[in-house]
């Protein structure tokens, strides 16, 4: 987990794990990725915990709102955005709609040789699918004003 890396490497010193959806697991994905940041050493003080959000836009908006509660936008001046390199380009777009101006994004996606990528995508039917099923997404939350400027 990319965000677990840049926590172990001194590079930020809290770690925002968002999500209610299920894993195939049937377990939410916030316990998932919880669990993991605090067996891999995170300090469980570090780790702003949203359970919420059932979807990107949510995520974006609800961790927003935990960040501004718990630490203020003032002292945020940039962020990693860590998330699957297909779904990187929505989760970017979305998140310019909630947080400021003034925080600069950065796009950390996992180095998982198993992920999809711009060099396989096309390669099964699976990640055609799921490519273009993200672009799909990105018009509709386009259609509903969930994308801010990037």
């Amino acid at each position: 987990m990319p965000a677990i890396s840049l926590y172990q490497s001194g590079l930020t010193s809290r770690i925002l794990i968002s999500g209610a959806g299920m894993t195939p697991a049937k377990v939410p994905e916030w316990r998932l990725y919880l669990d993991h940041a605090l067996a891999s050493g995170v300090a469980e003080t570090a780790i702003l915990l949203e359970k919420e959000a059932r979807n990107t836009a949510e995520n974006a908006d609800f961790g927003a709102a935990l960040i501004e509660a718990e630490l203020g936008w003032d002292r945020v001046n940039s962020m990693a955005v860590c998330a699957k390199p297909f779904h990187m380009r929505r989760a970017v777009m979305t998140l310019r709609k909630y947080i400021p101006p003034h925080v600069r994004l950065i796009a950390r996606p996992p180095e998982d040789p198993r992920d999809l990528s711009a060099q396989n995508w096309w390669h099964t039917d699976q990640g055609r699918e799921r490519v273009l099923r993200e672009l799909g997404k990105i018009s509709e939350y386009a259609l509903k004003s969930d994308l801010g400027d990037v």
